[in-house]
């Protein structure tokens, strides 16, 4: 049967009631042909053609509206006339061609001045915007900042290095060497590289659990060789620094910064939480002044808050009053930061002005000898030359290297993505991901460690007016001054201070508890996500608590995909609209025809949990009528044997008599009435066995076996099955074999399949996996849902005579 023209008409059988089961038409479809009528209009002239209750409550409504409403719904009606389309229509009437596949890599190899010119912009993007740089616009925004920046760097660097487990002076290096670095290198213009909390208590945990205090202590008095153990500590961070750095700059050339999606925002923000938890108790020591033991790895976090509880009545009372004034006197520079901040051009520098006034006090009454306030130290003046890293660590720190270099990478790209969407530039993430790279393969060779975007320095930068990576470099350049010159004169600064500078700035971290009622209230499964992160963060430790909440979060998506939301969709009233009947109480079933959809693409993951779905929201027990009709038609088959045997029996009994013919008239009338029945049972079996026969080649061409009707069973609601396959996204060779068995399955109990609205990257991997045959083509397959239903409509059975024909449509 030719492609016919969309329409609403139903089939001459369907009309008169002769030979098969009527489909009634589905709601809103008028009986004029899809040409001469609007198809999915949703105004009121269309519904006016048909005739209902519809179009004149919808034209009473608009006779109630005022004029120019009325027009403005006329204008949003729309009217679609084109003829019912299958795919191998839609692909003849659209002249599709399989898309080549362009390769990528061979341009790789081209080489000409243009191509050149575009990879040197590309991987140093300084070139590209320096030269165009409005020098009056924005130099004194990008002054201010940088000189902002640098004033919170200089505490930030101190304190985050005592995070790092090493000494206060290689907090700075880290705050000069990648900052500068990252300006050559890097696409954003408004995150502040630098010394990070989350990136130092990383580092921390390494150099604390592979060089911890007891591998240093003196045999004569017990004490800890200090010297040895921070030149050990520098050498594994700075090694771990170059380690990470590699890392970045081939995941970046190789184009990997997508790994970055795999850390969504609730993991990220329950991983900084968490990591934000463990910078707190690591800063107890220093608040209190008490000496812990190294501890690292499972558990670390609580036996650490274990072993403070048990130690508070040893703190050093001096320690903990300084913090404790420190603390407030930051705490209170902030909210006043927050009440002027309109009426200020710049923040008070509430840190800086701390660590002066906290130094002078140290230094004046001696808080180091008269109350055993522990101090920075010698703080040596001038840059350490270049040193090559310990290839011996390598083996050592690669794990714990891919791990930093993973999230200084996700925090840097995030900051920067926010800050590029609010100032509408674009960030490259492959070159984000070089350019932090670089900063931390060159900062570790002149020992710095690994370091990544702080986000309150980040905030500073952009409220200060900065508006290049030149506030950057210029930040970076008060902070050599500060080591060339001034740094020494932080000799004698408490680390009681820093510890209370490093708990104060975690207020913004901290604050991420609050995204517990949040994702309560809007989505438990990214709250699910936030717990697990957290919890695995806390209890594992921050490298494998990442690992885990990656993989939890991987698995739930899995998960997710095997929980879809499984609908038998309905026609809402005039449209060529099919929504869920569960959900849209205008929504009706098209008599005979059930329409089945999932919100999820189907895989070898959900393959049979889509089988099973369906068979059950089509009301009918499938399994259980196939069953009944195999078990039926082998009592058929066994019945037929019997009989033929008996017609066997019967036919050589009848050979072997003779009959005597004899002059006698009347025992020849007998002999002959004799015969005469014999000859009438022997044909009324052979007509019985003739029929189960007829019957049974019949039934062999419907399907192997009798029409369930005739086998006494009950019939299917529906003659049409569609299946809405929009949510594929892509196939495999389980989906192609389930989707296969639905058709094997309903057709047994005569409900012909259909799919519809399946993307053309589908279309072609089911031609690749050879779905479609001689039984299922692509006339099987409808540009919409609503084209299938039409169309089931319109071919409500298969006949049973020619099923190859039929199927082939």
């Amino acid at each position: 049967m030719g492609p016919s023209e969309a329409s609403g008409r139903l089939p001459p059988e369907a009309r008169d009631g002769g030979g098969s089961r009527r489909a009634p038409r589905p709601r809103g479809l008028c009986a004029e042909p899809l040409e001469r009528r609007p198809r999915a209009g949703l105004g009121p002239r269309e519904a006016a053609e048909c005739g209902g209750a519809p179009a004149r409550r919808q034209r009473d409504t608009q006779a109630l509206l005022p004029v120019p409403q009325a027009m403005e719904l006329r204008k949003r009606d729309y009217h679609v006339e084109r003829p019912l389309l299958n795919q191998e229509q839609l692909e003849e009437l659209g002249c599709w061609t399989s898309a080549t596949g362009t390769r990528q890599w061979r341009t790789w190899f081209q080489c000409s001045r243009a191509r050149a010119r575009a990879l040197l912009f590309q991987h140093l993007p300084v070139l590209a915007w320096l030269p165009r740089y409005p020098l009056r616009d924005w130099l004194l925004g990008d002054l201010l900042a940088g000189l902002s920046v640098a004033i919170m760097q200089l505490p930030q660097g101190l304190a985050y290095a005592l995070l790092a487990g090493l000494p206060p002076v290689f907090g700075l290096y880290s705050s000069f060497y990648p900052v500068f670095v990252y300006f050559l290198f890097g696409t954003s213009r408004h995150i502040s590289v630098g010394t990070f909390a989350v990136m130092s208590v990383m580092v921390g945990s390494v150099t604390e659990s592979l060089a911890p205090d007891e591998n240093f202590l003196q045999a004569v008095n017990s004490t800890i060789d200090e010297a040895t153990r921070d030149a050990t500590r520098v050498e594994l961070a700075s090694t771990l620094s170059v380690l990470v750095g590699l890392f970045q700059v081939g995941l970046g050339l190789v184009r990997f910064g997508f790994v970055v999606t795999y850390l969504s925002e609730p993991l990220v923000r329950g991983y900084t939480t968490a990591a934000s938890v463990q910078v707190f108790v690591s800063q107890l020591k220093y608040v209190f002044g008490l000496q812990l033991s190294s501890r690292s790895g499972p558990l670390s976090l609580i036996y650490t808050v274990l072993e403070v509880c048990s130690k508070l009545p040893q703190s050093v009372v001096g320690t903990v009053v300084t913090a404790v004034v420190a603390g407030v006197v930051l705490v209170l520079v902030k909210l006043l930061n927050d009440k002027l901040h309109r009426r200020l051009p710049l923040p008070i520098p509430g840190e800086l002005l701390t660590l002066i006034g906290a130094t002078a006090i140290s230094y004046g009454v001696g808080l180091k000898h008269r109350f055993g306030v522990d101090i920075v130290g010698n703080i040596p003046a001038g840059l350490v030359p270049p040193a090559a890293p310990n290839p011996q660590l390598f083996a050592s720190l690669v794990g714990y290297a891919f791990t930093i270099a993973v999230v200084g990478f996700a925090i840097a790209i995030s900051l920067g993505k926010i800050f590029a969407l609010r100032h509408g530039y674009r960030v490259d993430s492959n070159q984000e991901l070089v350019a932090l790279g670089l900063s931390n393969l060159i900062g570790g060779i002149f020992q710095c460690f690994p370091v990544s975007c702080s986000m309150s320095r980040s905030l500073v930068q952009e409220g200060a007016g900065g508006n290049t990576q030149v506030a950057g470099a210029v930040s970076s350049l008060f902070i050599l001054i500060i080591i060339v010159k001034l740094g020494e004169l932080f000799r004698d600064l408490p680390k009681a201070v820093l510890a209370a500078a490093i708990i104060v700035n975690l207020k913004g971290m901290l604050m991420q508890f609050t995204d517990i009622p949040s994702l309560w209230k809007s989505n438990r499964m990214d709250l699910l996500i936030w717990l697990v992160t957290f919890v695995a963060t806390i209890l594992l430790n921050l490298d494998i608590g990442l690992a885990v909440a990656v993989v939890f979060s991987l698995l739930l998506v899995v998960v997710r995909t095997q929980l879809p939301h499984y609908s038998v969709l309905g026609q809402v009233t005039d449209t060529d609209i099919y929504q869920d009947v569960a959900e849209y109480s205008e929504a009706r079933e098209v008599p005979g025809v059930k329409v089945f959809r999932s919100s999820a693409t189907m895989y070898f993951a959900n393959a049979e949990l889509y089988s099973d779905a369906l068979k059950q929201r089509c009301g009918i027990d499938v399994d259980h009528l196939m069953s009944q009709k195999k078990k039926r038609l082998r009592k058929k088959e066994q019945k037929l044997k019997r009989l033929q045997k008996t017609l066997q029996k019967q036919t050589a009994a009848s050979e072997g008599t003779s009959v005597s013919i004899h002059v006698n008239t009347s025992v020849r009338d007998m002999e002959s009435n004799n015969v005469e029945d014999s000859k009438a049972q022997q044909a009324s079996t052979g007509n019985e066995v003739e029929d189960i026969a007829a019957g049974g080649q019949e039934d062999t061409k419907a399907s192997n076996g009798s029409t369930l009707k005739a086998l006494g069973l009950p019939q299917p609601h529906f003659h049409s099955l569609v299946l809405d396959l929009s949510a594929l996204s892509f196939v495999d060779t389980v989906c192609i074999k389930s989707l296969k068995n639905i058709f094997r399955d309903f057709r047994e109990i005569e409900v012909e399949v259909y799919l519809a609205a399946c993307h053309t990257p589908v279309v072609t991997q089911l031609e690749a996996g050879h779905f479609f045959d001689a039984s299922i083509t692509k006339q099987h397959l409808f540009a919409s849902v609503h084209d299938a239903v039409l169309f089931a409509l319109q071919h409500p059975k298969s006949s049973p005579a020619n099923p190859v024909l039929m199927t082939k449509l």
